[in-house]
């Protein structure tokens, strides 16, 4: 059962979507643009569930997620770069086996096809680093070699993301990077829906 509250009047009736009409579908949009809208908090949201989350390492995963924005803020990356840094693993709480997948999903309408694949695939190219440790092969990343990414992704994982488990790192607050994802997520850049106004 959904808590959402159905107002009188803004609630379609049809059963099945073969049955509904534009009037329907313009109610629905009504709905939908203040939600969008509240993308960027529900993000937001879901990242501080990284807090505490040690899972072994030196820092929590959260504190793993913004010492790596931070990183990348401090060496004049650009926002949507930072922000890709901040959410790239936002995965970890639902996609134990695959949270890059889920990080990319998530960044995929609003970000460069570049940043994209480098969210995407830094899991991968992340095991450079310690693959060979656990029994993987180390050089899983090369598959990859010659695409055009490589070695934005690589110098990502080198410079943001193996490098920031420091316990004793001057990571910023979160607060410093939500205004950022605010805006990142503002707007849709890549769908085949068209991008709603937030109202």
């Amino acid at each position: 059962m959904s808590d959402t509250k159905q107002i009188e009047g803004t609630t379609t009736h049809f059963t099945q979507m073969a049955d509904s009409t534009k009037d329907d579908w313009a109610i629905i949009e009504s709905h939908y643009k203040p939600f969008h809208a509240g993308l960027s908090n529900r993000i937001l949201t879901h990242l501080k569930l990284l807090d505490g989350d040690f899972g072994g390492y030196p820092v929590d995963r959260l504190e793993h997620s913004v010492q790596s924005a931070t990183r990348a803020y401090r060496a004049g990356m650009d926002e949507e770069y930072v922000v890709c840094a901040l959410l790239h693993d936002i995965g970890d709480t639902l996609g134990s086996g695959n949270h890059a997948d889920l990080a990319a999903a998530i960044l995929k309408p609003y970000v460069s096809e570049k940043n994209h694949w480098m969210v995407e695939k830094h899991a991968i190219f992340q095991g450079y680093y310690f693959f060979h440790h656990i029994g993987e092969d180390q050089h899983m990343r090369d598959k990859f070699r010659g695409h055009p990414h490589f070695e934005y992704t690589a110098d990502f994982c080198h410079l943001y993301d193996q490098s920031a488990f420091d316990p004793n790192y001057d990571t910023m607050p979160l607060e410093a990077f939500e205004p950022m994802v605010h805006r990142l997520f503002s707007t849709m850049r890549y769908s085949f829906y068209k991008s709603p106004t937030a109202e």
